[in-house]
């Protein structure tokens, strides 16, 4: 594979499973992965002991079952952000599409509120810890660069990215400060230039012709001498899919029977050991596990049960003992654990599996892209470097994407999606197209991210730039430096339709409102320092109006059906549009200057070759020749 190949992949999506007569149970990962708030006053420490008086404030507090921000604030004694925020997470990993809380607009969200029920699980699994990153076989070889300080710190901070490219070599420095002054401040000395040296003509000339070639798809200001920043050759590995199941799966055996005791009601006239359960409050446990290899349709949890099961949809189904409910779960539980484990046991002793995570992510160069559709879960997009990687609706359409260690690439991501989440990236640019239910970026260095979602969490990364779309407050949580947030600035023929699909508003952006919070995340397992559980987050800057730039998506399926999307769906704030107005102004009189200057033949034909030996050296150095190659499909 060569840098210069842009990966389209045009094959049919994956088919459906066999329907496997012995489905095994799943947890709904979407909970423990997009579903945790690193708010201290949520980590209980004893979720039974603490959320049994919780619960009964909150259900003094409920109408008709539900409780709204208010309530919730009260009762947890957190902030009104804070309430907010705790509801539309909740709404963002819900199981059942049709609550009314997943169904709310932006400005009904407080008063609709959420099930207590749904709330009282969401409120507990926020004492759940992750599984520690894996560790490479070779420690040595690849070390964990988190939370350790970035090379850059201290030097970054104080240099704009055109700066701090250019002041790490003194001789592009003084040619820079020489060739670019004048072009910004003064044409007629621009001009004057030009007719006093060729040489140098060339240099600023090239720089111009970039600006015009890539002034619709690129961060121009971030674009100067890329390859002078020394990226970190460590990496973080996300857990395995097994590993993840059998830690959240094991996470609920232990704690099941405190889970089933808060949702249960006691009998009449009976103690409180006397538990039962309705089928309608054991169907909340959707919320945790699920059955079958489908994802988001997969049927009701009761009927997978031989106690709610074929149940008359006319008649209440009779409620059942909270022990038999959970003796059933925890059976299920420990066979899937089992067949986890045989899983992992065979893979370890077996013979080598090209999709082991350790031996893929060994030499990202080695295995240049691996796209590996998997019939239950998330699209695992991993291991792409130094190339461009498309994927359209066909292939995800309504299904959940996660990238993961890619690097020095650009890929692009037009559908539908539910849940994304990008992963241990470094020096690449990720186009998602509408993501309807939540975006989580984690571990990445210098990415850009361009995203149409309902929701943003952003969580311990180093000069990042995202350009969003976002109907609530971007989250920022953790070890975070040298973030800056824009407005969106793509669009793609279908963007209009895919955005309606999901549910996304094109009237509503917030991404000049990130909401930061802590920054140590309690539900990991490290251990940190102490004194620093309630220090925030590093929030992020907002882009500055005259460095934003649009981003052009080169349309490789002209021959296919187009949508209607003709121009970005979310308005631009007037500085931006203003900007935006000013920059396409001062071109057009740059063009007009470089016209109106006269040359002899002989050195039109001198300054062309300089032009397109520079030009042709500058993009193989940085890398964008990949992007020049994507835009030959336009």
């Amino acid at each position: 594979m060569t840098d210069e190949q842009v990966l389209v992949d045009q094959s049919p999506p994956p088919s459906a499973p066999d329907p496997n007569p012995n489905p095994l149970i799943h947890p709904r990962r979407v909970s423990f992965e997009h579903g945790l708030l690193p708010i201290q006053k949520l980590a209980f420490t004893d979720p039974i002991q603490t959320l049994a008086p919780i619960k009964q404030k909150l259900a003094d507090a409920a109408s008709n079952n539900r409780v709204g921000s208010d309530a919730i604030a009260e009762a947890l004694q957190i902030s009104g952000d804070h309430a907010r925020l705790v509801l539309e997470t909740l709404g963002s990993v819900l199981h059942s599409e049709g609550d009314p809380l997943v169904r709310a607009k932006p400005e009904e969200v407080d008063s609709v509120g959420a099930d207590l029920r749904d709330l009282v699980l969401f409120l507990y699994v926020q004492s759940y810890k992750k599984l520690m990153p894996r560790t490479h076989k070779d420690s040595a070889a690849v070390a964990d660069v988190w939370p350790s300080t970035s090379a850059f710190d201290g030097y970054l901070s104080a240099l704009s990215p055109i700066q701090a490219n250019v002041r790490s070599n003194p001789q592009l420095e003084g040619a820079v400060s020489h060739l670019v002054s004048p072009f910004f401040d003064d044409y007629g000395a621009m001009v004057r230039l030009m007719m006093s040296s060729i040489s140098q003509l060339a240099v600023l000339c090239g720089f111009i012709l970039v600006s015009l070639v890539f002034q619709q798809s690129l961060y121009f200001d971030m674009l100067f001498f890329p390859y002078m920043l020394v990226r970190s050759n460590s990496r973080r590995f996300m857990p395995s899919q097994a590993d993840d199941e059998a830690h959240q799966l094991s996470y609920l055996q232990k704690h099941l029977a405190n889970i089933i005791s808060l949702l249960g009601e006691p009998v009449e006239g009976e103690g409180e050991e006397s538990l039962v359960i309705s089928m309608e409050a054991f169907e909340h446990l959707g919320f945790l596990v699920q059955f079958g290899d489908k994802g988001s349709d997969v049927s009701p949890l009761s009927q997978a049960t031989p106690f709610f099961a074929n149940s008359d949809p006319d008649m209440p189904a009779v409620p059942v003992p909270a022990s038999q409910a959970l003796d059933w779960l925890l059976q299920n539980i420990a066979s899937a654990l089992e067949s986890i484990t045989e899983g992992i046991s065979g893979k370890e002793n077996g013979p080598s599996n090209t999709s082991d995570q350790d031996d893929a992510m060994s030499d990202a160069c080695a295995a240049p892209n691996k796209v590996a559709p998997s019939g239950r879960g998330p699209c695992l997009i991993e291991g792409v470097s130094k190339t461009s990687l498309v994927k359209q609706a066909s292939d995800l359409r309504g299904r959940s994407v996660k990238v993961v260690n890619c690097h020095d690439s650009v890929i692009y991501l037009l559908a539908p999606l539910r849940y994304a989440t990008v992963h241990g990236c470094s020096d690449t640019t990720i186009v998602l197209g509408a993501v309807g239910k939540a975006l989580r970026v984690e571990h990445c260095e210098r990415v850009h991210v361009i995203a149409a979602s309902k929701r943003v969490c952003i969580a311990n990364c180093r000069e990042c730039v995202f350009f969003l779309g976002v109907n609530q407050r971007p989250l920022i949580v953790g070890d975070n430096h040298k973030l800056q947030v824009a407005p969106y600035n793509t669009y793609y023929s279908h963007l209009g339709e895919h955005m309606s699909e999901v549910g996304l508003e094109s009237t509503i952006n917030k991404w000049d409102k990130p909401l930061a919070l802590g920054a140590v995340d309690p539900h990991d397992s490290l251990s940190h320092p102490a004194g620093v559980a309630d220090a925030q987050a590093e929030s992020a800057a907002c882009v500055d109006p005259d460095q934003f730039v649009n981003f052009l998506i080169p349309n490789w399926f002209s021959g296919e059906d187009t949508g209607s999307t003709k121009d970005n769906p979310f308005p631009l704030p007037d500085p931006y549009m203003a900007a935006q107005q000013r920059n396409l102004k001062n071109l057009d009189e740059t063009r007009r200057s470089l016209r109106e200057t006269p040359l002899e033949e002989n050195r039109k034909k001198e300054l062309s070759s300089a032009l397109h030996v520079y030009f042709k050296d500058w993009l193989y150095a940085s890398g964008n020749i990949r992007q020049l190659y994507c835009l030959q499909g336009d």
